[in-house]
């Protein structure tokens, strides 16, 4: 049965549709019928090994190898599809701030930041076509527990090193869009 409220509705609905495709809206992963779909070229995008950076001596390889599953997942994740014709390299670097200080100079919240640097690298020329830096912010509790600490730090690390990878697929997946003719 048809109610003024359900037509207003579809009204409103078919008037958004309208105005989106006039501003020049277009779906990231749609098809734009010229070309390779997106998703098959993010797909030819090699990962290279994810480079650490740190100043205080410490060891981030298992946070490099997290961000580069994280990408992998993200950019092809049905697996690669035809020949790697892009290759992806990142530098990762990951700072902890106390935020929440007690009187008795004891830190309760802190922020954990990762940031990186990505380059990507077009195999059949060598030519660099795109460099772009990422940042995730995530914050976490500390307790009076140390392996409650620990526990929160990871959570806070993991969450944020799947904001910084869907950050960069982002970034990625927007130049090649935005520039076919690198494609």
């Amino acid at each position: 049965m048809w109610s003024r409220r359900n037509l207003l509705t579809g009204i409103a609905g078919a008037l958004a549709t309208g105005a989106l495709g006039g501003c020049g809206f277009r779906p990231l992963y749609g098809r734009s019928g010229v070309g390779a779909d997106l998703s098959d070229t993010l797909s030819q995008v090699e990962i290279g090994p994810v480079r650490n950076t740190t100043t205080d001596g410490r060891d981030l390889a298992r946070l490099g190898q997290q961000l580069h599953n994280a990408l992998l997942d993200g950019l092809s994740p049905r697996g690669p599809r035809g020949e790697q014709i892009y290759r992806l390299d990142v530098t990762l670097n990951e700072g902890i701030a106390s935020l929440a200080v007690q009187k008795s100079a004891d830190a309760t919240r802190a922020d954990l930041s990762l940031t990186s640097t990505f380059t990507l690298l077009d195999l059949r020329t060598g030519q660099h076509l795109y460099t772009g830096n990422s940042r995730a912010v995530s914050s976490f509790n500390i307790l009076n527990s140390e392996f409650a600490t620990l526990m929160a730090e990871k959570g806070a690390r993991d969450r944020a090193i799947r904001q910084l990878g869907d950050d960069i697929r982002l970034k990625v997946a927007i130049f090649l869009k935005t520039n076919p003719d690198k494609r």
